[in-house]
């Protein structure tokens, strides 16, 4: 993640420890090669939509406000065109990025997104919410950090934000787009901080590109409004998955100040078909 004027790190949120026994951020191994040949199953989740329609045209009816959503590394707004016909039919004003192809923060990538959320603001009155897939994820963040008062939430697809950059099979990818050098650029933010709006991070563990890990916000002290949401599927079809689409509709229709987490029925026969769709929704919430 870069700007035209990099930041130096922000202290280290103290609510942000590792949990006892499990792998630090450098530890992490990207997901295996096995995971990477599962990726091609993003066709299937694509094709899972149709069937799945009637289901998610039944999530709660938006309120009208603003919701950008950001693409992954080398992909742009068509990538996200599926999303944001759902978000519209479910009376949102969805938004791509517009910029083209994501070839990384490169110079001015970051001052057209910070100009284009400020005009969204300041146009509608209201705060915007902000979706990104993979590295659009860690954008979405960066920007929340930034302009926290012109951001409703935060909902990140498989985005890696909370180990190194060699925890994913995407890195190498990313300094021959950009030309910059993904260690050097990490350096210059706070990446595992949460932004201090809600934030809601879905991830999968089957993911082929970023090893789930690398998408969990641990507690955070300053800001309780956080939270993982592990679902079954690709890294690919993270944004053409129909059990991720209904965890964004269901986060962006709460209304703005009652915020809650996501979390399946406790008992009866809704809460085990909902523990199967969602494996573990809690985790390390």
């Amino acid at each position: 993640m870069a700007s035209t004027s990099p930041k130096k790190p922000a202290p280290r949120e103290t609510g942000e420890q590792q949990p006892p026994g499990q792998p630090g951020p450098h530890d992490i191994a990207p997901p295996s090669a096995w995971l990477l040949v599962l990726e091609l199953r993003a066709f299937w989740e694509f094709g899972a939509l149709l069937p799945s329609w009637p289901l998610l045209a039944r999530a709660p009816e938006g309120d009208g406000h603003a919701v950008m959503v950001f693409p992954g590394l080398s992909a742009n707004d068509v990538s996200t065109v599926p999303l944001r016909h759902y978000l519209q039919s479910l009376s949102y004003k969805a938004w791509g990025w517009e910029q083209g192809f994501n070839l990384g923060p490169r110079t001015g990538v970051i001052d057209e997104a910070r100009a284009r959320l400020t005009r969204t603001f300041e146009s509608s009155g209201r705060k915007v919410s902000l979706i990104g897939w993979s590295l659009g994820g860690v954008y979405a963040r960066e920007l929340a950090k930034e302009l926290p008062h012109m951001v409703r939430g935060v909902i990140t697809l498989g985005a890696p934000f909370s180990a190194s950059h060699k925890s994913t099979n995407a890195w190498r990818i990313y300094e021959l787009a950009s030309g910059r050098s993904i260690e050097r650029e990490a350096e210059n933010y706070d990446l595992p901080a949460a932004p201090p709006v809600p934030t809601t991070s879905i991830y999968s563990r089957t993911d082929g590109i970023v090893a789930w890990q690398g998408s969990i916000q641990s507690p955070c002290t300053s800001n309780p409004h956080t939270e993982n949401i592990e679902v079954v599927a690709s890294h690919i079809g993270l944004g053409l998955n129909p059990s991720a689409w209904w965890a964004i509709a269901d986060r962006l229709a709460q209304a703005e100040g009652q915020w809650r987490p996501f979390a399946a029925e406790d008992k009866g026969q809704k809460g085990r078909i909902h523990g199967l769709i969602y494996p573990d929704p809690v985790r390390n919430r």
